[in-house]
């Protein structure tokens, strides 16, 4: 039996954020419980709050630990400047977008300077000359004009969550132990490589994690990173790095993926494929592997090679337009598209993993922001005088957890899906990354 309880508006926005939420937790515990009777187990009662799953939509907001800080760096560098023609254009100057931005602009990192920059510019054309460099930024575009332009055509043709077939491969249960065994749970013995960062392809194995997956977080000690995020994606995980620019890490995760059932990345196409991690090369390394590829614009189309972030998802979809007026327009308050996008992955990941049960076969998982931007879009709308519930303390203290962990005792969001047989938790708290070692247990 499955129960929804509750309704939006929950946050300030007319797009039904926390019920679209609410459908994507509610199926991935559905998923979840149809794995849990292929083990023999009961059938299972779920519910999922529409308020407990819009707050899951900025989670990191709830997290209280000591010494908590939140480093903002580039602020200028990610926000929204109109151009010389009138368009506004979504600077996104995250990680090393921001020096790129700056060399490009020619200006410092202050707000009035890069506005005075950008306003030398017409929209279309910084844009293009973003990509041209591998830069993060994109146009203001209405739901319109998302709609005929060649990327929003190529995402219309295919689902919310694409599975495609990789290769062939013999028919291969999943993993683990019966469910009147000890411990049992849906995803036991199920290991997921999770080669993600912020949010949406971590938010993905988190979310097989709380069904008992083992999950290992693997990432490059080059890469910068952030910890709140780090914190809020990482928990029922282990984490280790490796650096793909040394032949012996790339044959230790040549290892590691040999062993494993799920490979969820998150990079750009082709930074992976470059360094023989393909989808199909890693279908041909290992038979009947689940591949979940998470990105921005989608995986086919103009679009498809170029960077992007929740904001610029938003932002080219008609989204940000929508939501705030195109006077002073302004992004849905909350990680929309991220986390709705990770649970959406991983509901594709189990879905394959339930598939090839009984058809075989390696199989490939693809969802992206911009995707979910145009699910969500195409929900009805609230009433316009409804007003947003909100939350706070006492309306989500259900679903508030403490973990102890290497930053002290923290309380944060758990996870939302209540379950009879399997209620969802995290087996390990967050680590700080590289913490374990590059091996399964």
């Amino acid at each position: 039996m499955l129960q929804i309880t509750g309704n939006d508006p929950v946050i300030a926005t007319r797009f039904r954020a926390g019920e679209a939420a609410a459908a994507a937790l509610a199926a991935n515990a559905t998923a979840a419980a149809d794995l849990w009777c292929a083990r023999g187990g009961r059938p299972q009662r779920i519910e999922v709050d529409v308020r407990a799953a819009a707050a899951s939509l900025v989670s990191f907001a709830y997290l209280r630990y000591q010494d908590a800080s939140f480093e903002r760096r580039g602020q200028a560098t990610t926000a929204l400047y109109r151009a010389r023609d009138g368009r506004w254009i979504h600077l996104h100057g995250g990680f090393s977008s921001r020096e790129g931005t700056l060399a490009l602009l020619k200006c410092d990192d202050d707000a009035n300077a890069i506005a005075n920059a950008v306003a030398s510019w017409d929209a279309q054309a910084l844009e293009d000359t973003l990509a041209e460099r591998g830069v993060c930024g994109a146009k203001l575009r209405s739901a319109n004009e998302w709609r005929v332009h060649p990327q929003g055509i190529a995402l219309a043709r295919v689902p919310v969550v694409e599975i495609l077939p990789l290769g062939d491969a013999d028919r291969e249960p999943v993993p683990g132990p019966r469910a009147d065994e000890h411990g049992a749970r849906p995803l036991s013995s199920v290991r997921v490589l999770d080669l993600t960062r912020v949010l949406a392809g971590p938010t993905c194995a988190r979310t097989l994690a709380e069904h008992g997956a083992d999950v290992l977080h693997v990432r490059s000690p080059k890469l910068p990173s952030i910890e709140p995020f780090v914190i809020d994606t990482n928990p029922g995980k282990r984490s280790c790095f490796l650096d793909l620019d040394r032949k012996e890490d790339v044959e230790q995760l040549r290892a590691l993926v040999r062993d494993a059932h799920v490979f969820s990345q998150g990079y750009r196409p082709g930074a992976l494929a470059r360094r023989g991690f393909a989808p199909e090369e890693l279908a041909r390394m290992r038979p009947g592997i689940i591949v979940v590829s998470i990105d921005c614009y989608g995986h086919e189309g103009p679009f498809a090679g170029r960077p992007g972030w929740e904001q610029l998802a938003q932002t080219v979809s008609g989204m940000a337009l929508e939501h705030a007026g195109d006077e002073n327009p302004a992004l849905v308050p909350t990680a929309i598209n991220d986390y709705t996008t990770g649970y959406l992955g991983a509901l594709g990941a189990m879905c394959a993993l339930a598939r090839r049960t009984v058809e075989g076969g390696s199989w490939h998982v693809r969802v992206s922001l911009a995707r979910t931007a145009m699910w969500i879009m195409s929900l009805p709308r609230t009433a316009p005088d409804a007003k947003p519930g909100g939350f706070d303390a006492a309306s989500i203290a259900a679903w508030i957890i403490e973990m102890n962990t290497a930053w002290g005792p923290l309380t944060r969001l758990g996870p939302i899906a209540r379950m009879s047989e399997t209620p969802p938790r995290w087996e390990l708290p967050p680590a700080p990354l590289g913490s374990d070692p590059a091996e399964w247990r």
